[in-house]
């Protein structure tokens, strides 16, 4: 009849849409945003008046937190806590110890290893000058490109780092000093946490669980940098680059800055490569390179870090700029640990803001949601590509058939 006819056309009803519960609309929000902006600005103005003793004071945290498992293995085997303490404060300063070694030798291998290549540093600088003239550039910005890179000017530079040896005799005495009171601190550690836990649990948790995730990303990033600078070391040396043990050391010591350092310790190699290679040797190098720091930095050290920092790619790369911005090249060094610790004073800690996780770079539960909607997604493509392949007749079903 024509009734069923016009009801049989009539468009099905789209389903309800989830209810979603009202949020509670806080007033005064946007002067809140604006007071925390403006605190936050000014916390960062007055890290960067500070900047010279605090990254010193911080790096000492940080050491004694990767030693603390030490003194932890120590005292479980009836060791005083005095040694224990002592065998920590030796670590600390044999780790320092080899640090600096390593900082100064680069230093005085660049230093013996630039004059050699003077000449063939002045044939490139005109080369690029010719060049630069061909694509139409001006004279006077020509000159300010070639003064920029004329190795004099390297020298005056490193120099003035060098000489400035005040300024590292201040922050070896900050460092050491830190690191020597830190580790007697730390013989209370495991009881003030223990303290802390029944009234603040959420605290507790957040603040052994930072400590966790320092360490394990401190150790493993120097564990990875080193097999990092000695393979390039060994490929610069087999390609013939100049300096290859010193860009292997630069390579470890660019390792502890993510994102970043990659760019920074390439530069050296390609340029003594160019110098003595040409283009080849610089394709060479940033084959070489682009194949280790794949391996290493983008596959090996995620995979081995885990969830312990729990920070995108965006944040992690922003964190680098920042902090180098407010404390220096220290603060590059250093800015996994620092965002981690204003994680755990604003988020971690609080409650109220656990929402805010996932877009720090929790992904754990979005992972699992997007797994599930790729498998529905997938079983629904399956549905429609063979439509008669879900539904079987209980006479087909398996078991459920006539006996032969």
């Amino acid at each position: 009849m024509w009734w069923n006819r016009r009801k049989a056309s009539e468009p099905e009803p789209e389903p309800a849409e989830p209810e979603v519960a009202a949020e509670t609309a806080t007033e005064h929000r946007g002067a809140f945003i604006m007071l925390a902006l403006a605190g936050g600005t000014v916390a960062a103005f007055g890290l960067a008046a500070i900047a010279d003793i605090f990254v010193w004071s911080f790096f000492a945290v940080v050491l004694t937190i990767c030693a603390y498992p030490l003194r932890a293995w120590l005292e479980a085997r009836g060791v005083p806590r005095g040694v224990a303490s002592l065998a920590m404060i030796l670590a600390v300063a044999l780790l320092l110890g080899a640090f600096v070694f390593a900082f100064f030798f680069s230093f005085a291998q660049f230093l013996a290893l630039l004059p050699q290549y003077t000449a063939e540093f002045d044939e490139w600088i005109s080369n690029v000058g010719a060049w630069l003239s061909s694509l139409g550039v001006g004279q006077q910005h020509i000159t300010q490109i070639t003064d920029w890179l004329d190795p004099g000017k390297v020298l005056d530079v490193i120099g003035g780092v060098v000489g400035s040896a005040t300024g590292f005799v201040a922050a070896a005495v900050i460092l050491l000093t830190m690191v020597l009171l830190m580790a007697m601190d730390s013989t209370y550690a495991r009881t003030l946490v223990t303290n802390l836990y029944p009234r603040k649990p959420r605290l507790a948790t957040a603040s052994v669980a930072y400590t966790i995730g320092v360490r394990r990303y401190m150790v493993v990033t120097t564990m990875l940098g080193i097999a990092q600078g000695v393979v390039n070391w060994l490929a610069l040396l087999l390609l013939g680059v100049p300096g290859a043990a010193l860009w292997g050391v630069l390579a470890f010591l660019c390792s502890f800055i993510p994102n970043v350092g990659y760019f920074i310790a390439i530069i050296p190699p390609i340029v003594f490569g160019a110098l003595v290679g040409g283009w080849p040797m610089v394709i060479a190098v940033i084959v070489v390179y682009g194949v280790i720091n794949a391996v290493i930095q983008s596959m090996i050290q995620p995979r081995v870090v885990g969830n312990a920092v729990s920070l995108n790619q965006t944040i992690t790369f922003f964190s680098v700029l920042f902090w180098a911005v407010v404390l220096g090249p220290m603060g590059a060094i250093l800015a996994i640990p620092l965002t981690l610790l204003v994680r755990l004073l604003l988020v971690d800690s609080n409650p109220n803001l656990a929402w805010v996780k996932p877009a720090l770079g929790d992904f754990d539960e979005a992972k699992r949601m997007m797994e599930a909607e790729d498998a529905a997604a997938k079983a629904e493509r399956r549905s429609r590509r063979h439509p008669g392949a879900g539904s079987t007749s209980g006479s087909d079903a398996p078991g459920t058939g006539e006996p032969a």
